[in-house]
């Protein structure tokens, strides 16, 4: 192993930090393109590589097409090993770990105890009439929807996996536990596999809540926020056939559309005005002016750590 680089005959790929890292010209105006994308959205960190194609593909003249999108999974990974472009910038899902509540000593649990004081979060949604949820077929764009949703103490949960029939009947427990009428956002593409799913786990939930609920008014209402056929007009987004290699293409009509088309601050938007709708605006005014007072409160009645100011 030399230079940051695994040889195998004649081929050699990249392994940690790219030291000597000399890209063609040609990489490089890429790379530019993509930085400015990443600069124009930096409040939306981190992006997918999905969402940086499509804003090449439409403000830039990028072709659209998938040798290009494997072109730039490509470079932008050899560019972050480089550090051109920050680590925290773009988004892969990889290792899944289980949390752990340990503490190095008693002053380190002071100062946990201090900060989550500081920064104590009431639950928004308790009072609120509804319950809702977000959903997000792609599991990357998780955390950019959670900062839109997180600021009214909505969850969102990846639908990717959704199919299961333990993942549907822990939903609707979930939704009769709450003992409230319920709303799920659902966000995803534009194409007949994903609005298929989308259908079938409505459906399989719903009849779980009917069944389950402990009283008549508790029940479950499904809105599809994104991605629509108006919305696909209205934005002019990139469209593609329906693949042929779909059963579900057979009773689809048009074209279909990806969710990351949409720019990180038009989904942002979009999330922001579904959930809008549905809150109780005086209540949320209410509990966000509350919820000030008790971490201000909160703040005073925990002990600082050793040696803080």
């Amino acid at each position: 192993m030399r230079g940051g680089q695994v040889t195998a005959g004649s081929k050699s790929r990249p392994r940690g930090y790219i030291a000597d890292y000399r890209p063609q010209a040609k990489t490089t105006a890429l790379l530019s393109a993509a930085q400015a994308v990443l600069n124009e959205y930096k409040d939306h960190w981190p992006l997918t590589v999905r969402q940086i194609f499509y804003r090449l593909v439409g403000a830039h003249d990028f072709p659209k097409t998938e040798t290009f999108y494997g072109t730039l999974c490509h470079h932008l990974a050899n560019a972050r090993r480089a550090r051109v472009i920050p680590f925290d910038a773009i988004r892969d899902d990889g290792v899944t770990t289980v949390r752990m509540e340990h503490f190095d000593d008693e002053d380190h649990f002071r100062r946990h105890v201090r900060y989550l004081g500081e920064n104590c979060r009431r639950n928004l949604m308790a009072t609120q009439p509804l319950h809702l949820e977000v959903w997000c077929e792609a599991a990357g764009m998780i955390h950019q929807l959670a900062a839109v949703a997180h600021r009214y103490s909505i969850r969102v949960y990846s639908s990717s996996g959704f199919d299961s029939l333990t993942a549907k009947k822990a939903i609707a427990d979930r939704i009769c536990e709450t003992a409230k009428p319920a709303v799920i956002l659902h966000l995803g593409d534009f194409d007949p596999s994903g609005e298929s799913i989308f259908e079938a786990v409505a459906e399989d939930v719903e009849e779980f809540v009917e069944a389950d609920r402990t009283w008549g008014e508790v029940f479950v209402n499904f809105e599809r926020v994104a991605l629509t056929g108006k919305q696909v007009k209205a934005f002019d987004l990139p469209t593609a056939p329906a693949r042929a290699t779909d059963s579900r293409s057979k009773s689809w009509s048009g074209e279909t559309c990806q969710l990351e088309a949409l720019t990180p601050t038009q989904i942002a938007e979009i999330l922001e005005a579904a959930i809008e709708r549905w809150i109780a605006p005086v209540q949320m005014i209410f509990d966000r002016r509350a919820e000030a007072d008790e971490r201000t409160r909160l703040t005073r009645l925990l002990a600082a750590p050793v040696g803080a100011a």
